[in-house]
Order: structure tokens, then C-alpha cells, then sequence
């Protein structure tokens, strides 16, 4: 195996890719590198893995991290509101490591970015070339500047859509937030949804890494599963897997957007209503890379369900 230096080793898409990318044999040393803010506890980390430490926002961190590797899996990003935070690190962050991977002439660099660059929808059946990016929020706007500095670059973007799985502290519990705010789904839950499971993404992401002729330098790619569910579908199934009361009714996007401000929450309203326009995405790219899509969103929700209830579950204050 070429080595491969996975960004963001420790965070929800970059430890999964370990695991994929080490599940099938224990990698010979120094063949599978993390680049990680701080070493993780060896009960957390992936066997076989050798972790560095680096900080994107600190370049003199970053020196020589590439050298003799050659593939680089950027799955590192920094969400928040905060555009100054955003840029620090999805912007110069990636400026900082594409520049450390041009001086140790790394021969692939794969990005994970998000569909969220899209913008505002409805999207329907879009693939990669049908929709200029528009981008809504600080988070999403500079991850489309750091999907320009990869392509220029000539590497290679992945988009993935809503990621679930254990280790999702967004999506899945966004939506069992909401449930409980609003016993109610915006327009009846019609939406339909482009999905992936971390794992299957992390396969893909392994797969695309181990043999790169898959995708052509400079290019972009959706990694959506095949199968779309409606936002109903969706909830019908964490109702099954979770537990999760499944609410029959269904509201308007404004009169839902009024009472969730009636009950204030993590999740905001912007959030909220991206769940409630058609967002699904076409990916050829699992039969291109020759890697099946995986079991599907009811099994792999089964899978994840003990961590989902364990991350669920309200934590009683210390002292009480």
C-alpha cells in the first residue's frame, strides 16, 4: 500500500476512514498516517495507525507532514457561523497543507467537502455539473474557497450529503431535537434527502484512496448513497431503530418555523428548513470505484443505534 495521510484523523469522517482504510489487514508501519490535533487515547485510537500532531491554523506545525506520502485524504473542516474561524482553518488551513503536499510531491490529494455548498434549494437529482455552488453559510462558502485551492491544486473533491453513524453528533440528534421541539414534520415530511452512512463513505473514501485511477485529477464527485428516503421515511425509520416518537402531523414551513421559535433549541431555523426542501444528489461513483453502497439506511441505522441511544440519552448534572 502507497502510505496515505488521512487530515482530521480523530474527527467523525477521518477515524472512520482509518478504520476502512486499515479494517482489511494491520498496515505495515508508517503506511497509514493521522494528522491530528492531539493524540488520541489508545482506547480511542485505530490500531496500526501512526498519529502526528499539527494544527492547520499553525503551518510551522504542519512542516514536512507529507513527506513520502503519497496520498493525502483531507477530511479535516471547522463548522460554525464563525466566518473567522471558518477560514482560519478550511481556507488557510488547506492553502497551509496543499502547500506542504506541493514541496513533498504528493501524487493524489482527496478533499471530503459537502453538497452543503450548493446553497439553498430545492436540489433534485443534481449531479456535479448541473448546479453552480452557491454557498449560504460561512461554513459551506469557505469549503467551496478550500474545493477551489484542492482542484486548482489538481486533486480531487468529494461531496458526501447528510452523514450519520456512530460518532454523528449533527445530523441524527438535529433531528431528534427537533421531534422533541415540534411534535410535527415541516411540510409533512415530504422532503426527500440524500443520505450516507459514515461507514460506507469511509469505504469509498478507502477505496478512491487505495486505487486513485477511479477519479481524474481536478475533478468533483457526489458520494450520496444511491437510495434517497423523504424526511418522513427517515424519521419512520429512527422510530423503529431508536425509539423515536414518529409524529403524524405535518405543517407548513412557516407555521413550523413559528412554533419552533416558541421553543428554543441547539438547532436553528435555517437548519431546520433545509429539511424540508428537496435536497438528493446523483452518484455514479460507487459503480465507477467499484465499491457497493453498502446494506442500506435501515440496517445501518441498526448498526449505530446503541451509540445514537447512548448520545441521546440526557446527562444528569454532576452533584445531583
Amino acid at each position: 500500500m502507497d502510505k496515505i495521510l488521512v487530515v482530521g484523523g480523530t474527527g467523525f469522517i477521518g477515524s472512520a476512514a482509518l478504520r476502512a482504510l486499515t479494517g482489511d489487514r494491520p498496515p505495515k508501519p508508517g503506511e497509514v498516517k493521522a494528522l491530528v490535533r492531539r493524540t488520541p487515547k489508545a482506547s480511542e485510537a485505530v490500531p496500526g495507525v501512526e498519529y502526528v500532531t499539527g494544527d492547520l491554523t499553525d503551518p510551522a506545525s504542519l512542516r514536512d507532514i507529507c513527506h513520502g506520502i503519497h496520498t493525502l485524504l483531507h477530511c479535516a473542516s471547522h463548522i460554525s457561523a464563525d466566518e473567522d474561524k471558518c477560514r482560519a482553518v478550511n481556507v488557510d488551513g488547506t492553502h497551509a497543507l496543499l502547500a506542504e503536499a506541493a514541496r513533498a510531491d504528493v501524487h493524489r490529494i482527496l478533499l471530503v467537502s459537502t453538497t452543503a455548498v450548493y446553497g439553498t434549494g430545492p436540489h433534485r437529482d443534481v449531479t456535479e455539473h448541473e448546479r453552480t455552488p452557491a454557498p449560504a453559510s460561512a461554513t459551506s462558502h469557505t469549503r467551496l474557497e478550500a474545493e477551489q485551492a484542492v482542484l486548482a491544486a489538481g486533486g480531487t473533491v468529494l461531496r458526501p450529503p447528510l452523514v450519520y453513524g456512530a460518532g454523528d453528533r449533527w445530523f441524527v440528534p438535529s433531528v431528534a431535537e427537533l421531534l422533541e421541539r415540534v411534535p410535527a414534520l415541516p411540510e409533512n415530511g415530504r422532503a426527500r434527502l440524500s443520505l450516507v452512512a459514515v461507514d460506507d463513505l469511509a469505504r469509498l473514501l478507502a477505496t478512491l484512496a487505495r486505487t486513485p485511477e477511479h477519479v481524474p485529477p481536478g475533478t468533483v464527485h457526489h458520494a450520496a448513497h444511491p437510495h434517497t428516503l423523504t424526511l418522513r421515511e427517515f424519521v419512520a425509520l429512527l422510530g423503529e431503530t431508536l425509539d423515536l416518537t414518529v409524529p403524524q402531523d405535518g405543517l407548513p414551513l412557516d407555521d413550523y418555523l413559528t412554533r419552533l421559535h416558541t421553543a428554543p433549541g441547539r438547532v436553528s431555523a435555517h437548519q431546520a428548513a433545509l429539511l424540508a426542501e428537496d435536497r438528493w444528489y446523483r452518484s455514479p461513483l460507487w459503480s465507477r470505484a467499484d465499491c457497493t453502497p453498502g446494506p442500506g439506511h435501515r440496517t445501518r441505522l441498526s448498526e449505530a443505534a446503541p451509540w445514537y441511544r447512548k448520545a441521546l440519552t440526557p446527562r444528569t448534572p454532576s452533584g445531583r
